[in-house]
């Protein structure tokens, strides 16, 4: 199956004025399950549908399969693409739907047929293959346009936001039966979303995009434990930022006065010079909890102001004496809640922490969604 090359690739609107896709370069690997994550607007879609050859692009070039599409129309890229809106004819039942690609193709009878049931029995609806599709549910109806994509011999899968439509329930099952068919297909797919829980639970690798550009490409673990920009630690899962100034650059770990002057040991940054302004990251969980205020090595000291109890973790929300806030969180079962306005002190292993240097624009500005 094929792997996907994207170089220098470049898409404007609006007479150039809205910049959706900015120089981006990517390659997506043979048999990869690879997602483009970002906020709404940031260019993901835009991306998926310039390698669907379903617009065009203002420069760069696309390969699938180390063949240059650029002019090659969408029909001839062997794609099938899954949108949020399922897109089924809603006067054809399922079984007329999934076998419409391969009766355009004009395949014999006996081949179309085959492949279609056996692409329905893959995604379970072989039993409802007469059902029109106001008759079955949004899964269905999801699992349906998969069902048609690969039934059309598409090698690859593009799905742009296929379960946004769905409820929470739904969603996390679905998920995991497209991962899952990709697989045993041994298919390339790329998945377009909003949602990074979703991207961390079924990709091989995921790319995060902001403003048209892509900040980091990397495995959901690499992604979450070695952040290379702001905006990728907040938004891939949730983190601390506190700012500070670096005090001391050692071999193993970097002195970072915060706020207040308190002073802690943070991970090696040999990037960083004394002085330097400086963002120091940390992960909810990173931080270990103790009742009271108490001198200790890598501790700040706070007060809870707010308890939300989360079935398998509990989330405090701490004010420090540094007049920051931060979010820590605890396994549930591990310990009884503490209450609101209980005092408490943090600490931290140094190597579990990040540091970046403080943005021009403002830290607020570097982390904000557009």
């Amino acid at each position: 199956m094929p792997n996907v090359k994207v170089v220098n690739v470049s898409k404007t609107f609006g007479d150039g004025k809205i910049v959706a896709v900015d120089n981006v370069s990517l390659e997506i690997y043979d048999k990869e399950y690879f997602s483009l994550i970002g906020p709404s607007g940031c260019g993901k879609t835009t991306l998926l549908r310039l390698i669907a050859g379903l617009i065009p692009m203002d420069k760069g070039a696309i390969y699938i399969d180390n063949v240059l599409v650029n002019n090659m129309p969408p029909e001839e890229r062997e794609i099938g693409f899954v949108f949020q809106t399922y897109a089924l004819f809603p006067h054809m039942n399922v079984w007329e739907n999934v076998t419409y690609g391969p009766h355009i193709k004009a395949w014999e009878e006996k081949k179309a047929s085959a492949l279609g049931r056996e692409t329905l029995e893959m995604v379970k609806l072989y039993g409802r293959s007469e059902a029109f599709p106001n008759e079955l549910s949004g899964g269905m109806m999801q699992r349906v346009a998969v069902a048609r994509a690969l039934a059309a011999g598409a090698k690859l899968l593009l799905l742009d936001e296929p379960l946004g439509a769905l409820d929470a329930k739904i969603r996390n099952e679905l998920r995991y039966d497209i991962r899952r068919l990709v697989k045993d297909l041994g298919l390339t797919a790329i998945h377009v979303t909003h949602d990074q829980a979703e991207a961390m639970a079924i990709s091989d690798r995921i790319a995060v995009m902001r403003k048209g550009r892509i900040l980091q490409v990397g495995t959901p673990y690499d992604l979450y434990m070695n952040p290379q920009h702001l905006f990728v630690a907040n938004f891939i899962g949730e983190s601390n930022f506190l700012e500070g100034h670096i005090v001391d650059v050692q071999q193993d770990f970097t002195t970072v006065r915060l706020r207040g002057g308190v002073t802690v040991d943070a991970c090696n940054a040999k990037a960083r010079k004394k002085d330097e302004r400086v963002v120091l990251v940390i992960r909810p969980e990173a931080f270990t909890m103790q009742k009271g205020w108490k001198k200790t090595a890598n501790g700040i000291t706070g007060t809870i102001k707010r308890v939300s109890f989360e079935g398998t973790t509990t989330r405090y929300e701490v004010y420090l004496k540094t007049e920051e806030t931060v979010i820590v969180t605890r396994p549930s079962l591990a310990e009884q809640p503490l209450p609101v306005n209980e005092k408490v002190t943090l600490t931290f292993q140094p190597e579990k922490s990040h540091i970046f240097p403080y943005p021009l624009l403002g830290l607020m500005e570097e982390l904000k969604s557009e």
